[in-house]
């Protein structure tokens, strides 16, 4: 596709939520300092993307006292909370099929609490006025292979099975309702997914923190972890240039794990990659339909996930997973065009009515995956210290029931929350290198085999599935 290689040509490399000169976006926001001082707090948040912000939002608005400090290591929502796909998902679970493997006798708990969280922020947006666009949309999930159809509706029953407002959508429907050559048929979600502006949100949540009293020091990464007295009473948190000292300490810091090494063996960083086009014409959105603006998903195992922005543009994304020897971060990964022109060939495939149009702005970032693909939960230091991480991509709502689990950890109370298998159980860990690295390309490579083989899993993934392990686009 000749055309697909062109619609690059002029994409600034930058994520487009973060593009502060594009009109939707800016102004950027000011900076907070960075911590040049020796201070105390009654609770210190490690990490300012979405879990560290809902977890200091929620502490300040159950105890307006509470003395509450956030350590940034570069920029509040700057990492995968201001550069996600921005779909705002009811599941806790990376989707019902997931969840119903690992846990199928707490999913109806599972999916109510997912969907009062998602109700939680929907109220916790509007009452502090956050701009993020938010839009309760829901979900199309498409069949684009002869062999999607018979999955979607088995996922249909199975919803419905868990309490979860589900319908199958035939073909026809599927199209006047999106409108691809590719569309076989769909399910529909109508209530658990949302649309939001990823960085406004994160930029709405610190602002809303801010003016409860949360400190924040950005440029301010956590170095090391020690006991602040031998009581063990608080732990003291260092950072290049200062260090607070607080008797409880929450610890949201994605795929990066800084000093908190037990994290290395559940928690690998994975590149996902999106891609934004300039905004439709009236003719082209119409050539499309989409009036409903749904989120949008097919139902491979290297799946791309879609979505209009407020301005109709489309971003697309998703399909490649990468995994770089050693867990590796660098910002030069940021970019992959071998990825890009992938996605560009597929995107024009979707949409050929689209031929023409072109790419704004491409973009990558970490993903914090666990082998289960939902976060876990943990403490250290005693109990002086609690972490969540590992969302595997579907964070931008389950942070904000992650955020609860840590705080309630944190306070030694017994709920609801505390008492689930999947906040009370680790995940398999990963293997050491080179197993996790051959492990994970072996799996890659299988899922890709499977999406071009009916679906059909081969040995090495029916074996990792008995395990409860995986890996998924």
């Amino acid at each position: 596709m000749s055309w697909a290689r062109t619609a690059l040509a002029d994409a600034a490399p930058t994520p487009y939520w973060l593009d502060t000169t594009q009109p939707g976006n800016g102004p950027a926001p000011a900076t907070h300092p960075r911590l040049t001082s020796h201070v105390e707090a009654d609770l210190a948040v490690v990490g300012g993307g979405y879990t560290g912000l809902w977890t200091a939002l929620l502490a300040k608005e159950a105890d307006p006292t509470l003395d509450v400090v956030v350590l940034e290591a570069r920029t509040v929502g700057g990492a995968a909370s201001g550069r996600n796909g921005g779909f705002c998902a009811a599941s806790l679970t990376h989707g019902l099929a997931n969840g119903l493997d690992r846990w199928p006798t707490e999913m109806r708990r599972l999916e109510r609490l997912g969907m009062a969280n998602l109700d939680a922020i929907e109220e916790t947006v509007t009452r502090h006025g956050i701009d993020c666009q938010f839009e309760r949309t829901g979900e199309l999930r498409v069949a684009t292979e002869p062999w999607h159809v018979p999955e979607l509706r088995a996922g249909v029953a199975a919803a419905r099975e868990v309490g979860i407002d589900r319908t199958f959508v035939d073909q026809a429907e599927t199209r006047r309702r999106v409108n691809s050559p590719t569309y076989l048929g769909a399910f529909w979600s109508p209530r658990d997914f949302a649309l939001v502006h990823p960085a406004k949100l994160a930029w709405g949540l610190r602002d809303a923190c801010a003016r409860l009293g949360v400190r924040f020091h950005e440029h301010s990464p956590v170095v090391g972890v020690e006991r602040a007295d031998r009581a063990g009473g608080a732990l003291r948190l260092h950072t290049p240039w200062g260090s607070v000292r607080a008797p409880k300490v929450a610890w949201g810091t994605g795929a990066f794990r800084g000093p908190l090494r037990r994290l290395r063996s559940f928690v690998v960083p994975v590149y996902d990659y999106a891609m934004v086009t300039e905004p439709l014409s009236a003719e082209q959105l119409a050539s499309v339909g989409w009036r409903d603006r749904q989120a949008l998903a097919d139902a491979g195992n290297q799946f791309h996930y879609y979505r209009l922005t407020a301005d109709n543009r489309v971003l697309w994304g998703g399909y490649d997973a990468v995994y770089h020897y050693g867990d590796r971060i660098n910002d030069q990964l940021d970019q992959r065009p071998e990825t890009f022109l992938t996605l560009s060939e597929h995107f024009f495939r979707t949409f050929p009515q689209l031929t023409g149009l072109r790419f704004t702005h491409t973009w990558g970032g970490v993903v914090d995956t666990s082998s289960r693909f939902t976060a876990l939960h943990g403490r250290a230091y005693g109990g002086r210290l609690v972490y969540t991480v590992g969302y595997t991509g579907l964070g931008v709502a389950a942070t904000r029931f992650g955020a609860r689990v840590m705080l309630d950890l944190l306070h030694g109370r017994r709920t609801e929350l505390t008492e689930l298998t999947m906040v009370k159980r680790k995940p398999l860990p990963f293997p050491p290198e080179p197993l996790r690295y051959v492990g994970i390309e072996l799996t890659r490579r299988a899922i890709a085999r499977a999406d071009a083989n009916g679906g059909r899993r081969n040995l090495w993934l029916r074996t990792l599935d008995r395990l409860g392990m995986g890996f998924d686009s």
